[in-house]
């Protein structure tokens, strides 16, 4: 399959996605950007905007293993990674996988599951390994965690760590929708009521697609001056450079890995636009959603109401491109 059969793979995948999920257009190009960078998405908003179905339709759009875990306070890590487990008939342990050992994971409020089950996410999300019992397990190749998270209901939940936030490549905010799409939902859920085999949705892509997909992004061209200009944008954030100005009230900013995800990103949109070439238009689209989870404002910051984007919007306009 030639690069231009990839690229009308995925186009036909957002565009199967978009009849699915109605007004979420920006966190299609998102995941489909994540899926073809090796990132993993943090998902956020109140209940009922289609955060756990956003998911589920996109791995049903894909020939890939798909597995939903539900976080709470007594999870385990070995629910998550596996365990060994004795058996009789051989006298011997054997490895049961746990339900990290899929392609696409599905993790739902993930800010209910205890500080250790989330450690055990660090490994696989940031190597792309498991290790228990002292042996490493290789995880299946595409491999992309979603995870979810209430921004409203804090009681009997467990705030991300840092070294957890940063191995999210996306972190995207899901907002009640408006009148028209909310009408546009509510049309499609009872015509989905109405057919007989609602989940029989046939996948557009497999395996060996994505990773043909993804050997063809990473060699969409991305110049020096895109290059500096990214570095420019994070080190904006450590209060360096003409935008380090409105880094004033960042109290935690952002790591290396915001610029590998930014540049790594930006090749990712330019080949789902068809591009052999970044612009600097692709990385201004993608520096909010990569940056929100990454920096912490202080606490005169908060207090006065500003929000992170707010900050990063001046840190776009205050940052030259060239």
């Amino acid at each position: 399959m030639s690069t231009i059969d990839h690229q009308q793979a995925f186009a036909a995948l957002k565009d199967y996605l978009a009849t699915q999920l109605i007004g979420h257009e920006t966190l299609i190009e998102r995941l489909l950007i994540a899926l073809l960078t090796g990132g993993h998405v943090l998902l956020e908003g109140p209940p009922g905007v289609a955060k756990t179905r956003t998911i589920n339709r996109f791995a049903q759009g894909l020939n890939v293993s798909f597995v939903r875990i539900q976080s709470t306070p007594d999870l385990l890590p070995a629910d998550i990674t596996g365990t060994d487990v004795y058996q009789q008939k051989t006298a011997d342990f054997q490895f049961l996988s746990g339900p990290i050992f899929h392609n696409v994971v599905l993790v739902d409020e993930i800010n209910r599951a205890p500080p250790k089950v989330q450690s055990a996410l660090l490994e696989a999300m940031g190597e792309n390994q498991v290790t228990t019992g002292g042996v490493t397990r290789i995880l299946p190749e595409p491999f992309i965690v979603a995870a979810t998270q209430n921004p409203i209901e804090y009681e009997g939940t467990y705030p991300l760590p840092e070294a957890q936030l940063d191995r999210f490549m996306f972190f995207i905010n899901l907002t009640l929708p408006e009148a028209s799409h909310e009408r546009k939902i509510l049309d499609h859920v009872l015509d989905e009521r109405s057919l007989e085999n609602v989940h029989g949705i046939e996948a557009l892509t497999t395996a060996a697609d994505i990773a043909a997909a993804r050997t063809s992004v990473h060699k969409v061209h991305l110049s020096n001056a895109i290059r500096d200009y990214i570095v420019r944008l994070v080190t904006a954030t450590r209060g360096e450079g003409a935008g380090g100005k409105a880094a004033e009230s960042i109290l935690q900013s952002a790591s290396p890995r915001a610029s590998i995800f930014l540049a790594t990103g930006a090749q990712a949109k330019a080949w789902l636009a068809g591009r052999d070439h970044v612009l600097p238009e692709d990385v201004v689209a993608l520096t909010p959603d990569v940056l929100a989870g990454r920096i912490a404002l202080d606490y005169q910051a908060r207090a006065s109401g500003t929000e992170v984007r707010d900050v990063i919007d001046t840190l776009l306009d205050a940052t030259p491109r060239v």
